[in-house]
């Protein structure tokens, strides 16, 4: 387990700078990846926003396989885990992620029941659960774990207070959903009313006439041609440059419309918590719809019993494979991560993985844009290696609860 950096925001962060920055530091293209670094040095997502359903169905997750994923907001690799993998290798280059995923599987080892867990990680308003934390966590936790939560902020305050409230209302994606909350009502609209709907019809309909005419809204279409306006949902200025491809007006209105409308639409509410998160801010309780996989209590006794088989580290996909002998994994989740990266360090990253990738592994991955990132970067020995599933990917795609993402995308090794 490596030492969490200390909290000393990206200019003291050189794993993230070493992914992030690869402009000169007064280019306009340099300026908004130091922005969007210094946004990305704090707690971006407390929840993931990949769907974990998806992923397991793509990797045809199987007890004994060996993981290494990015780790986020640990909700996938706790999901993971309630098929008995053989190993996860959790990595980050935020280490208020990597606390956060410490602090979700130490909830799963030493709490004492499902329903002490659901209360700390699924639902808000809580005013016992430091008390969970200080009696049953804390001492458990690794020492720099334990002073990421015990640290105190400018209100007096201990961060791990924030479980007393609403987690899921904080970090960068949380305030970022916020803001788009106040400026829907500064229009007349109400998001949380969604949750009145009852029927894919009423979803349809609310957003209809509801939230489609916002996009129309002149604030709105100068705020979704600033690279900057949307830090907040953890895109770098790489992953706008995709998504704006996609557009032929200067603004991704159109492309953010078209997956809101998945999102709200697609779905039925009460499946999808996802939606739940980004309208009512709040998981749904019990009798308005599903938890995330991990926070099922069908599911709870195999996350316990395997927690023990994760490692958490502060480093590089990249990294931590060069670490790792020959054949050694069976699967990779690389989240959305490449759509930061440059053909070189693309390159790199698969020259690793081709390496450590064991008989039959696949790789799984999102894009903002709808193509794989990997056509035209990728070296053409290291891409011959690697089948792609095409339909398969185009399926689970649609299947996506999330509906954030233009792509999903299913690699698998072929046989030496």
């Amino acid at each position: 387990m490596t030492e969490l950096a200390p909290d000393a925001g990206f200019r003291g962060n050189e794993k993230l700078k070493d992914a992030l920055l690869q402009h000169a530091a007064l280019s306009p293209a340099g300026i908004s990846e130091r922005v969007f670094g210094w946004l990305f040095s704090g707690l971006v997502y407390a929840q993931i926003w990949e769907d974990p359903e998806v992923d397991m169905q793509a990797m045809d997750l199987a007890e004994g396989h060996r993981i290494v994923t990015i780790g986020s907001g640990g909700c996938n690799m706790l999901a993971y885990l309630s098929r008995r993998p053989a190993s996860i290798d959790v990595v980050d280059l935020n280490p208020n992620h990597i606390a956060l995923n410490r602090l979700k599987l130490a909830a799963f080892r030493h709490l004492p029941d499902h329903a002490s867990v659901r209360r700390l990680l699924g639902e808000h308003s809580v005013k016992s659960n430091v008390r969970l934390y200080d009696r049953h966590i804390a001492p458990n936790l690794d020492a720099a774990t334990r002073r990421h939560w015990d640290a105190r902020g400018l209100d007096g305050r201990r961060r791990i207070a924030v479980f007393n409230r609403n987690i899921y209302r904080t970090g960068l994606l949380g305030r970022f959903i916020a803001i788009g909350h106040l400026i829907a009502r500064s229009h007349g609209v109400r998001l949380e009313e969604l949750a009145q709907t009852r029927s894919l019809r009423e979803q349809r309909m609310f957003f209809d006439s509801r939230i489609a005419p916002l996009f129309d809204k002149p604030l709105i279409r100068w705020l979704t041609r600033q690279k900057s306006s949307l830090f907040g949902l953890g895109i770098p200025p790489q992953q706008y440059d995709e998504l704006a491809s996609l557009a032929d007006d200067g603004t991704i209105a159109p492309v953010l419309r078209h997956r809101l409308e998945k999102l709200c639409c697609h779905f039925l509410l009460k499946d999808n918590y996802f939606a739940w998160q980004a309208f009512m801010r709040r998981y749904p309780k019990p009798e308005e719809g599903v938890l995330p996989t991990y926070l099922q209590e069908q599911h709870y006794c195999a996350i316990r019993d395997a927690a023990d088989r994760v490692t958490v580290d502060h480093a590089s996909f990249t990294e931590l494979l060069a670490k790792k002998p020959a054949n050694s994994v069976d699967r990779y989740v690389l989240l959305d991560a490449q759509d930061w990266m440059n053909p070189r360090q693309l390159n790199e990253l698969w020259t690793e993985i081709t390496r450590t990738a064991a008989e039959g592994a696949r790789v799984i991955f999102r894009t903002a844009a709808e193509e794989s990132i990997l056509n035209g970067k990728l070296a053409p020995d290291l891409l011959a290696q690697w089948d792609y599933h095409a339909d398969r990917s185009q399926i689970l795609n649609r299947q996506d609860r999330s509906a954030i993402y233009g792509g999903f995308h299913i690699y698998e090794k072929r046989p030496a």
